[in-house]
């Protein structure tokens, strides 16, 4: 298996505990012990011959080892623990040169604390909005993460999963990959759209998507209006183009095959964009607008436009979608359909992290849909003609 990226962070104990943890500045403790207050030394005598222990930390603290552990382990009960005492803890850690033993605390639960992650790529973009979310709710959790990419390669794509749960993974998230066979571990697909046994699919409205870009448009003035299509491997372009077709349909907009082109290849670069609007521009039949398959393509788009001497938006309006991080910084600023990329992101790891600790026969959501929000900044425009009228 080839292991592109990997985060690490420390675990978590998910057993209830006895210990009272009580909200002063310093002291948490265990009921049955008398209340000690936190000396916050920075200096202390190691024991010899051994490393630092959780015993050893907590009573140098003068802490419960409860306590400790909660903000050591980063558990969701350490919120409730003051912020100068989780920093007192901390440094003390550090400087105690602390290191709690994952190998004895997954023995002991008989869990791994570890999800894997599978993406077609890490570059910007799609794939990076969304692997950003799921870090930090796993960062957050305490959980330790695989990241895996397979390059659009079907055998990758078979194989990563089966890899994945033979290391011990508690969960999968697929990011924009087609995951076709059952799994023998809870997961999450973000841009899933088949209905696969004990999967979750998070997904966009892509017909709401369609509507607020094709409305924009066609308030602008715009009815010659050109389209860029996925390529056939992305899991979102056949749902959205039926989305983008239906939302035409309702308003009366035509689309013309001559001014449909399609993304090829396996690259995330501007420049397959750049190719597709070259060959749009090539066939013929102008177009006022152009709507394309996410904010790369767009990108492109708009460089083979201004090299054919045609103005953004003057002579032609485009549209992205996703609204990646540096599209309010292209000249012009980019309008587009933002998709929440970092919250679905955040989503598909929670609800992992939920179908994990639930009971084994529970019912899980076999889908959750998020909603779009058309950004307009400076690349749509009203058609000329239609500012001619005015």
């Amino acid at each position: 298996m080839r292991t592109l990226e990997s985060g690490c962070q420390e675990g978590r104990c998910h057993r209830p505990c006895p210990a009272l943890i009580l909200m002063g500045d310093y002291h948490l403790g265990n009921p049955l012990m008398p209340p000690r207050k936190a000396t916050g030394r920075s200096a202390v005598r190691k024991p010899s011959g051994t490393g630092v222990s959780l015993k050893f930390l907590a009573e140098h603290l003068g802490l419960s080892q409860a306590a400790v552990s909660f903000v050591i382990n980063r558990s969701p009960a350490a919120k409730s623990i003051p912020h100068r005492t989780q920093e007192l803890i901390r440094t003390a850690a550090r400087e105690l040169n602390y290191r709690p033993n994952h190998l004895a605390r997954s023995l002991r639960q008989q869990r791994s604390f570890t999800i894997g992650v599978v993406v077609p790529e890490i570059s910007e973009g799609y794939a990076a909005l969304v692997m950003s979310g799921i870090e930090d709710h796993l960062l957050q959790e305490g959980y330790f993460y695989f990241v895996v990419s397979h390059r659009h390669r079907n055998e990758l794509i078979e194989e990563y999963p089966l890899l994945l749960q033979q290391r011990a993974v508690e969960g999968l998230i697929v990011v924009d990959t087609l995951l076709t066979d059952r799994v023998d571990v809870p997961s999450v697909a973000v841009s899933g759209h088949r209905d696969v046994p004990g999967v979750t699919n998070i997904v966009l409205d892509h017909s709401r998507a369609a509507c607020l870009a094709l409305q924009h448009l066609a308030t602008l003035g715009h009815r010659k209006i050109a389209f860029i299509k996925g390529q056939a491997f992305s899991s979102d372009t056949e749902v959205r183009w039926e989305a983008v077709c239906e939302a035409a349909k309702k308003l009366g907009l035509e689309i013309k095959e001559r001014l449909t082109g399609q993304l090829e290849g396996e690259s995330s670069s501007p420049l397959l964009g750049y190719q597709v609007t070259q060959e749009l521009m090539g066939g013929g039949e102008p177009f006022t607008a152009l709507f394309t398959f996410n904010d790369i393509s767009a990108i492109g788009a708009i460089h083979a436009l201004r090299e054919a001497g045609r103005r953004v938006p003057e002579d032609v309006s485009v549209v992205g979608f996703d609204d990646i991080q540096s599209a309010a910084f292209q000249n012009p600023a980019l309008t587009t359909v933002r998709q929440p990329l970092r919250e679905m992101g955040m989503i598909a790891a929670e609800t992992l992290l939920q179908r994990i600790t639930a009971p084994a026969k529970a019912p899980y959501p076999r889908e959750i849909v998020v909603e779009p929000e058309l950004i307009v900044r400076a690349s749509t425009a009203r058609s000329l003609q239609l500012a001619k009228l005015a």
